[in-house]
């Protein structure tokens, strides 16, 4: 049994380092789609609404767990060798765009209904309303609730270990077995999310008070 050393906690801050990986990985990938669905959820095409609703309500009503699952053993019977950082990207990617989906589709339809009819008065396409009027204004509405959402993409990473990803959790599970200090080591893991997630807190309520004293 060794002791829980500086050695240890190097080997934890790696892990962190493949935490915020994925957490990217997740958030861009994420925000590709969750942009897609939220266009889609607002179009005037009934065939993508129903798509996006139902794609929306199909991933946030299975857990994320399940994702990680399907998308390691899954993609695997069909003789594809996944590597355990992309399928983890994968699963994180299709469960963050459908809840970025969401929370950008209510955004955009917070947008003044005035502000849509005074594009079309401007004689603007639907595209150009959309790139011109309504997405900018929405964005700014958007920077909160965004910003919070990041920090349970990080959180949620520590599912990815059932898939054999070392990230921050898996290693201090590792470490754990090494040194038998459980407390010690997770204490330490606990700081480490802390570090990662506090920042992000910090960050949406700035622009939450921010967003609220440009309304008034």
């Amino acid at each position: 049994m060794n002791s829980f050393s500086l050695t240890h906690v190097g080997y934890l801050a790696v892990a962190a380092e493949w935490t915020v990986v994925l957490s990217l990985l997740a958030f861009a990938g994420g925000a590709v789609l969750g942009l897609a669905l939220a266009l889609g959820r607002v179009s005037r095409i009934a065939a993508l609404r129903r798509m996006a609703t139902a794609y929306i309500q199909v991933v946030q009503g299975t857990p994320l767990l399940v994702l990680l699952f399907l998308s390691y053993f899954g993609i695997s019977i069909a003789g594809l060798d996944v590597p355990p950082l992309l399928a983890a990207a994968l699963s994180l990617t299709l469960y963050t765009g459908a809840f970025l989906g969401e929370i950008w589709r209510g955004c955009i339809e917070s947008v003044a209904r005035t502000q849509w009819e005074a594009a079309e008065c401007l004689g603007l396409s639907r595209f150009g309303q959309y790139v011109h009027v309504v997405l900018p204004q929405a964005a700014r509405i958007a920077i909160a609730p965004t910003v919070g959402f990041m920090v349970q993409v990080v959180k949620n990473t520590s599912l990815a270990s059932v898939i054999g990803f070392l990230e921050l959790s898996r290693a201090g599970q590792v470490v754990n077995n090494s040194t038998f200090q459980p407390f010690t080591v997770f204490l330490v893991i606990a700081v480490m999310y802390f570090a990662l997630c506090y920042p992000l807190s910090l960050a949406s309520r700035h622009f939450e008070r921010k967003l609220h004293v440009g309304r008034n």
